[in-house]
């Protein structure tokens, strides 16, 4: 082996290093802001947030280190075994957990609490560019998409189980790194209707859901066919079949709700549709069919999740956010508070250390998952322009780094990195101006906490190390 390959610092991309540490820095500059306290405000006291926010960033060197030190291959050899012992911790902190903001989800050594679903993100994502770069992978079958939901819903679920919405919720943006390696665009279709539905079966009844279904079934066959006539005659049947449906409703059975007359109705259509595809043969109009009735289900059962899986503290923040209900001084709260700091901040903000909103404590956990707050009320508009930026130019870097690995498996795992580091960003600060449901988690490099800092930075330099050998297959 030559010397420059036993070198750890040879190849590395010193670009998103830079990016990386100067997150970091700026991250403990606002965490010492919004904990800051006249009273006590020496750097180095362990007592206070910002002390232990530089023990976790001085251990998170040693990470780096070790990172670096380990050999590319180690990361493929031990994708499954380091996923493994992941989904162990997950289980094993259901038992031996300690509850904190309601979530059973940590493990308390000490002075020092570790949260394993932080490390359960770079773990799956080991585990996956393992399965999507085996020999032989081919990402339209059905048997590798199950494998697929596998490997990145069983941790999801693990952490849902310990009453972290917003940790599991993540997983879903592994997605967009199956699409990128072929899959079926189908599925995206499938779960951007998945979440539509959700929404409209939150804000309308199921009459509503029901005609928008229809409604959305004529358009797909119509799309997918090009035949104006068939679309035609269909609305047509449908329309007829409703309107009797709804005056039976009302003329026979006023006590009855609409939704029953409506599913009779929509059942009769479909009879008749089936009857013109087995005549004309049209195959592929029997996946519209299964898909509607599966959206018809799935909208049966937004009730039962929305009442019994998710929290009520959850439950009244995506009513807020929907505008179903106004709870400024409950639900609403903590998104009214972090709106009012963050435009209080104008175009330059107040200056370090000013911020009236973060002094007074008006927005809770304002060191953690709304530590953006205080970048916009100190630093304005400018400040938190220059932090976004240099999240979008780390992810444009890590997708060019991606795009350049000549190995598949480090590709994936570098698409991984990006699409989360992209969801916690998107969600984090959608969250803080109103735009996401308050879900809990945290922005990049940035909150406070160990586990957190530490798990992205597991993340970021794995890829690193793998794009040291982006010109060698690593399989």
């Amino acid at each position: 082996m030559s010397l420059k390959n036993n070198n750890i610092w040879s190849d590395i991309d010193w670009p998103t290093i830079g990016i990386y540490f100067l997150l970091v820095a700026l991250g403990w500059f606002n965490i010492y802001s919004a904990v800051y306290n006249e009273d006590q405000h020496e750097v180095f006291s362990f007592a206070s947030r910002y002390g232990r926010q530089l023990i976790w960033i001085g251990a998170s060197f040693v990470i780096i280190l070790i990172t670096l030190i380990l050999d590319s291959k180690f990361y493929s050899a031990f994708s499954f075994p380091i996923y493994s012992v992941v989904i162990l911790l997950l289980l094993a902190v259901l038992i031996f957990g300690v509850r904190v903001n309601g979530a059973k989800s940590w493990f308390v050594i000490g002075a020092i609490r570790i949260q394993p679903a932080e490390f359960a993100k770079f773990a799956t994502s080991l585990a996956l560019a393992k399965y999507l770069s085996q020999y032989n992978f081919k990402p339209e079958k059905i048997k590798f998409f199950l494998g697929f939901c596998l490997i990145t819903f069983l941790p999801a679920v693990l952490i849902l189980m310990q009453n972290d919405t917003g940790s599991a919720l993540v997983f879903i943006i592994f997605f967009l790194v199956f699409f990128r390696e072929g899959m079926p665009s189908v599925y995206l279709l499938v779960g951007f209707l998945a979440v539509t539905l959700f929404i409209l079966s939150l804000l309308y009844e199921i009459p509503v859901v029901i005609i928008v279904l229809e409604f959305f079934g004529l358009l797909s066959f119509y799309l997918l066919r090009r035949e104006l006539k068939w679309t035609f005659n269909a609305a047509i049947v449908i329309v007829v079949l409703n309107v009797i449906a709804w005056q039976i409703s009302v003329r026979l059975f006023p006590e009855l709700s609409l939704t029953y007359p409506l599913l009779v109705s929509l059942a009769l259509s479909v009879l008749w549709y089936l009857t013109k595809i087995y005549k004309h043969k049209l195959k592929e109009s029997y996946l519209l069919i299964t898909i509607l009735f599966a959206s018809l289900m799935f909208t049966y059962s937004v009730d039962y999740v929305f009442n019994n899986v998710l929290d009520d503290h959850q439950q009244r923040r995506i009513n807020h956010l929907l505008g179903i209900e106004s709870d400024p001084y409950g639900a609403g709260y903590n998104v009214n508070q972090s709106k009012i700091a963050i435009g209080s901040g104008g175009a330059y903000g107040k200056g370090y250390l000013q911020g009236t909103q973060t002094k007074f404590k008006f927005v809770p956990e304002q060191s953690t998952d709304f530590i953006f707050c205080t970048v916009g009320e100190e630093w304005g508009f400018v400040g938190t322009s220059v932090v976004l930026l240099l999240f979008l130019l780390l992810m444009i870097r890590l997708v060019f780094l991606a795009e350049r690995q000549k190995s598949v498996y480090s590709r994936v795992f570098g698409y991984a990195v990006t699409c989360i580091i992209f969801f916690h960003v998107a969600i984090n600060v959608g969250m803080t101006i109103g735009l996401a449901p308050v879900i809990g988690i945290p922005l990049p490099f940035f909150s406070y906490g160990g586990s957190s800092l530490w798990g992205f930075t597991f993340l970021l330099f794995i890829f690193l190390k793998l794009d040291t050998n982006r010109n060698e297959l690593v399989n």
